[in-house]
């Protein structure tokens, strides 16, 4: 695994702290946050994304970081869409959109 570090939360002192890495080998944005309070974790397991099951696959967490971290978050984007990014095995590889060209989704 090649991962490429982006940032750390400048704001949590020297241990524990939400961090966010880019994973050059699989296009992935890796993070490391805080574990969510269990208010919050029922919250997104009820939540029901059309189309998708309500709930939390075993293979997946919910976790927090703090807003401040939202221009780390915009520069892993950033290396992620200039970045060839890798498919699912056999479909052949892909590249990100130019930066500025994300497209808005509305949350219901």
């Amino acid at each position: 695994m090649a991962l490429r570090f982006i940032g750390i939360d400048p704001e949590t002192g020297q241990e524990g702290s939400p961090a966010i890495w880019f994973d050059e080998a699989q296009g992935e944005l890796v993070l490391q946050g805080w574990k969510p309070d269990a208010r919050l974790e029922a919250e997104c397991a009820a939540f029901e994304a059309p189309g998708h099951a309500p709930g939390i696959p075993p293979h997946e967490a919910v976790i927090r970081i703090p807003a401040r971290m939202v221009p780390m978050l915009r520069k892993a984007c950033d290396v992620a869409e200039g970045t060839r990014i890798p498919r699912a095995a056999g479909s052949g590889p892909v590249f990100g959109r130019a930066s500025g060209d994300a497209r808005r989704v509305r949350r219901g």
